[in-house]
């Protein structure tokens, strides 16, 4: 790390504009030849790393406890006062590298990057781009504030999910209703939150030249390998393809429940009426258990999970005053990851942890690369490392291989999930095309009445098999419960391309295990140093947005299904 920057956490959070800003001034004018890139570029990548390492420190203070005013008020003096000075700081140093026509070997692609970011910045969205971080956080504390009163006990909405596999129907339907009444009590302050948030976003598309505000994103997310007509494309394939899957894995859970039609509260519990599985009792046997399947996985990650727990990178439990789900985040000058997340004691919990570590071993992989832009990887590869370590793990839940079930229930969970992946692609597809619907139509999508007939379109168009009669407003209103849509704008369709890549990953290490992990360690270790496609090929699979590579994963998928029913 360069002297001039804080070495230890404690001198970073203590840190201002002021401390940043003589090395990016001496960056700035520093003669940048052939002899000094590498020595240039080490010290840039130093001082990025320290300024994103504060802003995610201080994001993930906020998470942790949405309740903290003084955290809070320091986040937003970041973003007030460093973050526009940080951005500005850093375009100047882009666009002195794109400048100079230098070439440093391995950085094709950030070179790429920075063009298109260097083409996309204005200087009078800094103070906008800090308020957006502002209202996303407006948002995290809307929902993070949201407890109900259950059983003389004041919970939060994840900790009624445990109600939801509960096999009494009645108490089922009654924690759900419960929690969505709390959750439309905030539809006023959420629909209030969403026009500021509307506003703002096409202000920025505007400053920066652009026709809406999916362009700026699209720009902003570094999407060069497909345009939004891809992602009908996807959509199209989804209704074509997955849909009809989804509706035989409806029908499937409503025979075996024995009920009339399928309610949104019958979607968790076992369909042969045993009880909810309890895999642990706290997040110290969560980790312990988790850590012992990853070592399964790959001694090497195995490794980098146990380096978490040694050094405090986890925080597991549901609280009040926690923001919702869950992240990975990086961070830079520690070279590690941190994972945040909200267990309550069910298998999800155990999903949730195997998803984030992908994304951590991401970051553990790719920090022998020399410079910080090289391991900015993008979302649709990202969610690949994610994704394929669920189905990597799978091999190993089963407690006479470290993990936490019976064959049996090990069969339970693996089916669930796989269920799970196809149900998740009509649900990406609502997703995803509402808010292409909402940016492609900015002054109708700013009516909430709206998007609230636009998402129950959608929603009748993927999302069939369920009974939402009588809970239309609920229904309705589901897309101010996606966190995406408000905090992360367009961050949803790498989900459903990464999906495809895992399943992919998946069916290499049907056949061969080891071999598949050692191509995923190594495209990991790749980090943003070649395309997207490229990095997809590196792990054994194929970017995909066509019908026949859908047909091929859920064939794979529901022939899964029919073995594990053999089990269960």
């Amino acid at each position: 790390m360069h002297p001039s920057l804080p070495s230890t956490t404690a001198d970073l959070l203590q840190s201002s504009w002021s401390t940043f800003e003589p090395l990016a001034v001496e960056l700035a004018h520093r003669e940048l030849n052939d002899r000094n890139l590498k020595s240039w570029l080490t010290d840039w990548s130093d001082l990025d790393r320290s300024m994103v390492e504060l802003l995610y420190r201080l994001y993930v203070a906020t998470t942790c406890n949405t309740a903290d005013h003084e955290v809070t008020q320091r986040y937003q003096v970041f973003l007030d006062e460093v973050f526009p000075q940080a951005m500005a700081a850093d375009q100047v140093l882009k666009e002195k590298l794109l400048a100079s026509g230098l070439e440093p070997d391995g950085f094709d692609i950030p070179l790429r990057n920075m063009r298109s970011e260097a083409d996309l910045f204005r200087q009078e969205n800094l103070p906008l781009l800090a308020e957006e971080q502002k209202l996303n956080t407006e948002y995290d504390k809307i929902i993070g504030a949201q407890t109900v009163q259950w059983e003389g006990q004041e919970v939060t909405i994840t900790q009624l999910r445990p109600v939801y596999q509960e096999v009494e129907r009645n108490r089922r339907e009654q924690a759900w209703r419960l929690a969505f009444d709390r959750q439309m009590a905030d539809r006023g302050s959420i629909n209030a939150l969403w026009q500021k948030m509307l506003a703002l976003r096409s202000k920025i598309a505007a400053n920066a030249g652009r026709p809406d505000y999916r362009a700026y994103r699209w720009q902003q997310l570094l999407r060069f390998d497909y345009t939004p007509g891809y992602c009908r494309q996807f959509h199209q394939a989804i209704e074509e393809v997955v849909v009809p899957a989804a509706l035989r894995i409806y029908e499937r859970r409503r025979q075996h429940l024995g009920v009339e039609k399928l309610r949104p509260w019958d979607l968790d519990v076992d369909l042969f009426g045993r009880p909810p599985l309890r895999p642990f009792q706290d997040v110290q046997q969560l980790q312990a258990t988790v850590s012992a399947i990853f070592h399964r996985v790959d001694p090497k990650l195995g490794t980098y999970f146990d380096t978490m727990i040694r050094n405090g990178l986890l925080d597991l439990e549901n609280r009040k005053n926690k923001a919702p789900g869950g992240y990975c985040i990086d961070f830079p000058v520690l070279r590690k990851p941190f994972i945040f997340m909200n267990a309550v004691g069910i298998h999800d919990d155990v999903q949730t942890l195997l998803h984030e570590g992908g994304h951590a071993f991401h970051v553990f992989e790719t920090a022998a690369l020399p410079y910080y832009q090289q391991t900015q990887v993008p979302n649709e590869f990202a969610e690949v490392a994610s994704m394929s370590m669920e189905l990597l793990a799978s091999p190993y839940l089963t407690s006479d291989q470290g993990g936490f079930y019976s064959q049996a229930d090990a069969a339970r969970v693996i089916a669930d999930n796989l269920e799970g992946i196809v149900l998740f692609w009509p649900y990406m597809a609502v997703v995803d095309a509402f808010q292409h619907w909402v940016y492609e139509n900015p002054y109708q999508a700013s009516e909430p009445s709206a998007c609230d007939a636009t998402w129950a379109n959608l929603w009748a168009c993927f999302m069939p098999g369920v009974d939402w009669s009588g809970l239309d407003e609920e229904m309705r209103a589901g897309w101010q419960r996606k966190l995406h849509i408000h905090t992360s704008p367009f961050y949803y369709i790498e989900y459903g391309l990464a999906q495809l890549g895992a399943v992919q990953v998946w069916h290499n290490a049907l056949q061969d295990q080891a071999g598949a992990v050692a191509s995923y360690r190594k495209a990991l270790a790749l980090g943003y140093t070649t395309t997207l496609a490229q990095l997809y090929q590196a792990a054994g699979a194929r970017l995909a947005f066509d019908a026949g590579t859908l047909r091929q994963a859920v064939d794979l998928i529901e022939d899964q299904l029919a073995r594990f029913a053999k089990v269960i």
